[in-house]
């Protein structure tokens, strides 16, 4: 948690990733036991399986809709779960 870039966005749960990276040794814990019982039961928390759709400017002319790519937003624990699977595959 302490790698987390802090300027990403937050995701649906509002949980912003400068929060998880300054408060990594307190949360650390309780985060890791909420992954590993999701990881051994196979099932994701309701935060994990929101995600919101928001445009993010690419190209030049703001007015243009075609300047404009989706994105998707997840929770950040979302990705830090995310992040150990590609670690472990």
């Amino acid at each position: 948690m302490r790698d987390l870039n802090i300027d990403k966005f937050m995701g649906p749960n509002e949980m912003h990733p400068r929060v998880l990276r300054t408060l990594a040794d307190v949360v650390a814990k309780p985060l890791s036991l909420v992954l590993k019982k999701s990881w051994q039961t196979g099932e994701v928390t309701v935060d994990g399986k929101k995600g919101s759709i928001v445009p993010a400017f690419e190209k030049s002319r703001k007015e243009d809709p075609g300047s404009y790519q989706p994105v998707r937003l997840t929770s950040v624990p979302g990705k830090i779960m995310e992040q150990i699977l590609v670690e472990a595959l």
